[in-house]
């Protein structure tokens, strides 16, 4: 984000005075700009201006001559005869290394309780045989150059103000003489307020706050020189062959190139300069990158500095070619997209054949800039925001170019800006502006908005007259008419945000101020409460919670490696994952087909920290990748008309919403009184039957012949294999059935998957589809019977039938048969064995009956038996066990 300094604001508005960083933070958040941090000033406490009085060198014996001197720190001194060293002259003693400097020099002296940057704390020590009280600074200790073999001496440093003796007094302080005692506002800059990453943009946001003076220093006639110069046929050749445009829009329409020769190699970035890029935190790195920097800061136009004699024109902008690279000026080698918007050149006259730089985000190492470099050509271009935004996304390189043509920068700006580079080469480093100007230039102005003169008043319910509409329309910068009742306006090259009618009542609000937009409490709307899938989910969360299983929330994002190690065949579906074209983590860039592709992973991070009781789930959605149509994107600088929105919405994968569930460890803790009992595939059913209950949702548990497909033939696999069932064992696995149709499965996971994820090879699992589960709920509302005050009659009813009719059918069946009389029906027992017969078993269940009109009678409680009994006869040829 931005550093604001106060000192660097006044170039560019008149700061009313007795300003503080406080009092600015407070001006600016009136229009908008949040603040971020106030950085404190780079040095604190006494730094003062002191004489030299005495100097006495002597040679260690190390080889090194120390310099002992007293030096006179005015109000800071020791009184004759007293300090730390007694001396008959008012003054202080310290030791310094450097021998720069004569008696009667003026130097600047840190005294013990400064702090320097770096946190570098003085204290009085004693060294070579003496005690410093202080010590005397070089620049590099200030942080204002990197002189470090020498002292300041402040008439060298200073030679002007040590002509008109304006140098301080020994004793006085030197924090603000060099700059080192101004705190920095850093401040929050939302996307569409780009302009406000320069110190341009503060300071007109600072003057609508305040009603201060701005002077805008991106108008040629503000600049130095008064003008800017314009083309000339002899400007150094660019072209734009953009064939492949983001979104139908040319990745450059402008672009201005200088050219600067003779330039001094050495020629150090003055001070000023240094301290305003640390401020904003950048560090110095020649004079002509620097200078591209700082004027960056100042106005808000990126600049690049290209060694002239490495470039061979023309320069062409385009789109890469497949399998071009760039190594960037951080030294690492990025394989190109075709989307990527280059700036390239022409060596051996192949135009376009090299590329230099990725445009608007970083530059090539094979032009930069160098200690050696005493041509330069300097480039100022305006490009498609959109694009610069994929590029740096693309390549992770968030450079400070790219934040600011990504938010959108002045079209206008770019010639004024060059010139401004150009001013400072020829001034700082001694070179000569060769006159040779190119300005390729296809922009065009903002669209019109159009806004009626209510439309403030309706979105803001504040009343604003024509004239205040008006007028803070032209402080923003736009040409402003009205005709017929609307408000017609232009917004100004530094705008783009502005596109609509609700832009320009913004802006309108944020400087008229938005305390004056008073405080009117809604008419509150009657809520609707939660929808009928709202409720279900929360109340199969608190009924899971309830189980004892904790819920939990993973990432979606996968790697390709999860699938084998859940053992998925090479032709299961679930291997089609959609790719995230931007992902987090470059080792996860899938989107999760099954929830327990993330629940797994946490299960595994749980067990690897020590926890080895860990039963989790999660409600979620995952992401199939079959059956949608691939579309491209259309930008965001306009709704999407019909037929973009239907492609949009057939391009979206289907995404249902999954319950699942892992469960490693003790369901029952071993105890004094029990020696425990680790979970197994019956409680990842149970856990799924709770969820069906909740949802009264009527399901059936199929085992061996569960070897099937997840909800419909095309998700699990080849019915019968091993991997139908994965990451389940297939022998210990259960099919759950709603209406059906298998909708989950439970069970216990395969030993190979279990030791993949690092897992006790008793893990289980389950995994359902919560869709198919809500889409079977009762469709009527639920209704509540009151608690009846008579007592109940059990039944205990033990049916003989054929060992392969599930026990859910017969219940279901006496459910069916008890009525409203039922208040529990529970299997509590199955037996098979000889006496039974070959192919039989007998299920036992406990029915549980009451009304709730009176105790029932002997007949009546018969009578549902015998229904029962009949029932069950008729649909399964269940016999009574005797």
């Amino acid at each position: 984000m931005p550093f604001v300094a106060l000192d660097w604001l006044k170039d560019h508005v008149e700061v009313v005075p007795g300003t503080d960083i406080k009092q600015l933070s407070y001006d600016l958040v009136k229009v908008g700009l949040e603040e971020e941090a106030i950085h404190p000033a780079a040095v604190i406490g006494p730094l003062v201006a002191g004489r030299v009085l005495t100097l006495d060198a002597k040679e260690q014996s190390n080889g090194k001559v120390i310099n002992y001197c007293r030096v006179d720190v005015g109000e800071f001194n020791d009184r004759p005869g007293e300090g730390k060293e007694p001396s008959e002259l008012p003054s202080r003693g310290i030791i310094c290394g450097a021998h720069n400097f004569k008696v009667g020099d003026l130097v600047v002296v840190s005294l013990p309780g400064a702090v320097l940057p770096g946190d570098f704390q003085i204290a009085a020590r004693k060294t070579y045989g003496h005690v410093s009280d202080g010590m005397i600074c070089s620049q590099r200790e200030l942080g204002i150059g990197d002189d470090h073999a020498g002292i300041i001496v402040l008439e060298q440093l200073l030679p002007e103000k040590a002509a008109a003796g304006e140098l301080p007094a020994p004793g006085e302080s030197v924090i603000e003489l060099l700059g080192l005692g101004e705190e920095t506002l850093e401040i929050n800059i939302t996307p569409d307020r780009g302009y406000c990453f320069a110190m341009r943009g503060v300071g007109r946001e600072y003057a609508h706050s305040t009603g201060a003076k701005f002077t805008d220093l991106g108008l040629a006639e503000n600049l130095p020189s008064g003008s800017v110069s314009a083309a000339t046929a002899d400007g150094f050749v660019v072209k734009v062959a953009d064939e492949t445009p983001v979104n139908g829009k040319v990745g450059c329409d402008r672009f201005v190139t200088r050219i600067v020769t003779g330039i001094d190699a050495q020629a150090p970035t003055p001070d000023w300069m240094v301290r305003r890029l640390e401020q904003a935190g950048m560090r110095s790195i020649s004079l002509a990158v620097d200078a591209t920097n700082y004027v960056m800061l100042d106005l808000g136009q990126p600049l690049h500095a290209y060694d002239l004699d490495k470039v061979c024109g023309p320069i062409v902008v385009r789109r890469a070619k497949a399998g071009e690279k760039l190594t960037t000026l951080d030294e690492v080698e990025r394989s190109l997209d075709p989307e990527d918007l280059l700036i390239t050149d022409s060596p051996q006259g192949a135009e376009g054949s090299r590329v230099l730089g990725l445009a608007g985000v970083m530059g090539g190492a094979s032009t930069e800039v160098t200690a050696d470099t005493v041509n330069v050509l300097v480039e100022a271009a305006h490009f498609q925001p959109t694009s610069i935004a994929r590029t740096a996304r693309r390549h992770k390189l968030p450079s400070e170019a790219s934040k600011r043509f990504e938010r959108g920068v002045d079209f206008e700006l770019a010639p004024v800006a060059a010139q401004r580079v150009v001013d400072i080469l020829v001034e700082y480093g001694g070179g000569t502006d060769s006159g040779r100007v190119s300005d390729l230039n296809n922009t065009e102005p903002f669209a019109e908005i159009v806004m009626p003169l209510h439309e403030p008043a309706r979105l803001t319910g504040v009343e604003y007259d024509q004239e205040t509409i008006t007028g803070l329309l032209k402080d923003v910068g736009c040409e402003v008419r009205v005709e017929e009742g609307n408000v017609i306006a232009q917004p100004p090259s530094w705008r783009p945000d502005l596109t609509g009618p609700a832009h320009l009542v913004e802006e309108i609000a944020r400087l008229a101020g938005y305390d004056t937009i008073p405080s009117r409490r809604p008419r509150p709307i009657a809520g609707r409460g939660y929808t009928p899938k709202q409720r279900a989910r929360r109340d199969v969360g608190r009924a899971l919670a309830q189980g004892g299983l904790v819920q939990v929330l993973s990432y979606p994002f996968i790697s390709e490696d999860v699938f084998d190690d859940e053992l998925l065949g090479e032709k299961d579906v679930r291997r089609q994952a959609v790719r995230v074209a931007n992902p987090l983590a470059d080792d996860q860039p899938l989107l999760r087909t099954s929830l327990l592709d993330t629940l797994l992973g946490v299960a595994r991070r749980n067990i690897a920290r020590g926890n080895e009781q860990c039963a989790i789930f999660e409600t979620g959605l995952v992401t199939r990748g079959m059956g949608t149509e691939l579309t491209g994107s259309f930008g965001v600088e306009q709704k999407p008309d019909p037929d973009q929105q239907r492609a949009l919405e057939k391009g979206v994968p289907y995404q249902p919403e999954h319950i699942a569930g892992v469960l490693v460890g003790q369901a029952e803790l071993a105890g004094s009184l029990s020696a425990g009992r680790a979970y197994d595939w019956a409680d990842a059913v149970e856990f799924v039957t709770t969820v069906a209950q909740t949802l009264a949702v009527p399901m059936r548990v199929q085992g061996k012949d569960g070897r099937q497909r997840l909800a419909n033939d095309n998700v699990m696999g080849e019915p019968g294999s091993p991997e139908a069932v994965a990451p389940f064992h297939p022998g210990r696995c259960a099919r759950i059935v709603v209406r059906g149709a298998c909708v989950g499965l439970a069970g216990q996971l395969h030993p190979a998957v279990c030791r993949n994820f690092g897992l006790p090879e008793s893990a289980c699992a389950f995994e359902i589809d919560f869709e198919k589960f809500t889409a079977a709920m009762p469709k009527k509302d639920l209704q509540v019977k009151p608690v009846s005050s008579f007592p109940p009659a059990k039944e205990d009813i033990a049916l003989v039938v054929d060992a392969d009719i599930p026990a859910a059918d017969v219940q279901q069946v006496i459910e069916k048969q008890a009525g409203d009389l039922l208040e529990e029906v529970r299997l509590f027992d199955v037996f098979s064995g000889d006496q039974l017969g070959e192919g039989k078993k007998s299920l036992a269940f406990s029915v549980k009956i009451r009304s709730g009109e009176g105790t029932l009678s002997a007949s009546e409680i018969q009578a549902v038996r015998t229904r029962i009994i009949k029932a069950t006869a008729k649909k399964f040829k269940a016999t009574l066990r005797a």
